[in-house]
């Protein structure tokens, strides 16, 4: 059994990966926001904790993740105002990095997307632009920490149903590529127990390949 924490523990994705990882048998602390998501999260066989991380210190998120094994990303301002996409998608997020490296917690995970990136090509008048460049710089970031990280860029976000299966790499980012929120869990639970993911951004979509057979080649 390991400890994991989760930062946006009542999204969508990260229920169904808290779902998966304590049926596994893992020690799961979901962190979330407003005390009202608790039920939802206790559901899913996670403790729910409440940490406001758009607000909090890095000190503070620190102490949060002290005695946890890995750290999972999986939080965002969902669509808010520019102010408070760049507050919590990039700011809090950095400052969870950080936290972690204080806490010694070396495992972290990133939920990102595909095609995200410093060259994300998304246009200035464009209301995803804040949210592609909070991310750019969260990745760069996490990229150049000593933290054991994995990135993972999932295409456009479906309630699809979770098969399991994916395809990595997948050419382009047309509209044709799409990811379930169930895979996407799928996926980040599988990177956790996978040491030789660390160091590695991982693109993927719907497919057809076994999840642990797409990423058999980072074992």
């Amino acid at each position: 059994m390991t400890r994991i924490a989760i930062i946006g523990g009542h999204g969508k994705v990260a229920l169904h990966l808290s779902t998966i990882l304590a049926a596994e048998g893992h020690n799961v602390t979901s962190f979330i926001r407003n005390p009202g998501h608790s039920d939802d999260v206790t559901a899913t066989g996670a403790t729910p904790s409440v940490l406001d991380v758009e607000n909090s210190t890095t000190a503070e998120i620190a102490t949060a993740l002290r005695g946890h094994d890995a750290v999972v990303w999986s939080a965002g301002a969902g669509g808010g105002t520019p102010e408070r996409t760049y507050a919590v998608d990039r700011d809090a997020a950095i400052r969870s990095m950080d936290a972690a490296a204080e806490a010694g917690v070396v495992r972290y995970v990133m939920v990102s997307y595909l095609g995200a990136g410093p060259d994300h090509g998304v246009p200035a008048d464009n209301s995803f632009f804040a949210y592609a460049e909070a991310k750019a710089a969260a990745d760069t970031y996490l990229r150049n920490t000593n933290l054991s990280w994995t990135i993972l860029g999932p295409s456009a976000l479906t309630d699809g149903p979770g098969t399991g299966r994916i395809d990595v790499d997948p050419a382009g980012t047309s509209a044709g590529n799409q990811t379930s929120r169930t895979n996407t869990a799928i996926v980040a639970a599988a990177v956790l127990d996978l040491p030789g993911t660390a160091g590695h951004t991982i693109e993927f979509r719907d497919g057809t390949l076994p999840a642990a057979a797409a990423l058999e080649p980072l074992k």
